[in-house]
């Protein structure tokens, strides 16, 4: 990455200045630079409300996975940054979430599915996996993976796996809910938030399930133009770049893909960096083609200017796969 690009987001707000130092350059947790960003982060107002926003966990029902705004998605963000369980606030927030772990081992949201769904019409906690795998993300990149309750719901998760990826599935307590599409076909969502929570167990990186989840994501890029499943798309707005990384998308899909050593040389991976790379200016700044309104009070709710946030997503992917 050029030395211009990196001063610019060393420039940026602490969040960026931190995981800049930490993913771009190489800098260890514990070299002052890095720490100092770090105490500015999580000092920060916006981390602040943040972290009360889903101190209040699950907040709100979950009533649709995309909805930007929902406290699993605030989870996660907090999870990309680097905060950890210990730090101000996180550990009332590990337990309300622990607190509601099903029997068969995924933890769980409240959420209400409709009867016309297959649902029973009123407000439950239970998980489906377009959602547990992002719980369990978060508590892993939270220091918890080695947590029996946690190490239990991801080896559930990722024994749902079939030949074909994941598909569509649920707790058993939604009875006969599942996402619009044939009971067959993998859904594209749920096999990248297992992938995401995967590539952070040493366990399961580099397990069968995992290569079983990359090739299904890839092998839909590749017949993106024949296949939909669970109307999942890879057109025009799939390429479009947005943060943070909420939904099934181009910068999502390579954010995860890439952190899977096995698949550097992967000729499908790297044809998504270089339309990725492609976005950027003169210093690979990237503007946001698309902005989640959720989040319009951050440097990437914005589509007038170059986002801090949104080039490091994206330098750090195409760092991995092409230079």
């Amino acid at each position: 990455m050029r030395e211009e690009l990196t001063a610019w987001l060393l420039e940026g707000p602490p969040w960026v200045q931190y995981r800049t130092r930490l993913d771009l350059l190489g800098q260890a947790e514990d070299d002052p630079p890095v720490s100092a960003a770090r105490e500015t982060m999580l000092a920060h107002p916006q981390i602040q409300d943040l972290v009360r926003d889903v101190q209040a966990w699950p907040g709100s029902l979950l009533k649709s996975h995309k909805q930007a705004g929902h406290p699993i998605h605030k989870l996660t963000f907090l999870a990309d940054l680097g905060l950890r369980a210990g730090d101000p606030g996180m550990d009332r927030l590990v337990d309300r979430i622990m607190a509601h772990q099903s029997p068969e081992g995924p933890f769980q949201v409240l959420v209400n599915i409709h009867p016309r769904y297959g649902g029973a019409g009123q407000d439950q906690w239970a998980w489906m996996l377009c959602d547990a795998p992002l719980v369990i993300y978060a508590l892993i990149k939270f220091g918890l993976g080695q947590d029996a309750r946690v190490r239990a719901a991801l080896d559930h998760l990722a024994g749902l796996i079939t030949q074909d990826g994941w598909p569509c599935v649920a707790s058993s307590n939604l009875g006969r809910f599942r996402g619009p599409g044939r009971k067959t076909d993998p859904c594209p969502y749920a096999n990248l938030v297992m992938l995401k929570a995967l590539a952070q167990s040493a366990q399961w990186r580099d397990a069968q399930p995992a290569r079983t989840g990359a090739e299904t994501v890839l092998d839909l890029w590749d017949e993106r133009k024949e296949r939909r499943p669970y109307l999942f798309a890879m057109g025009t707005d799939f390429a479009k770049l947005k943060a943070p990384m909420v939904w099934y998308d181009i910068l999502h899909v390579l954010d995860v893909l890439a952190q899977f050593p096995w698949l550097q040389d992967d000729s499908r991976l790297r044809h998504m960096a270089h339309i990725v790379e492609a976005k950027g200016d003169e210093l690979g700044r990237v503007i946001p083609d698309s902005v989640w309104m959720a989040w319009r009070d951050w440097d990437f709710g914005q589509k007038r200017r170059p986002s801090e946030w949104l080039t490091l997503l994206a330098g750090r992917s195409v760092n991995r796969l092409l230079h």
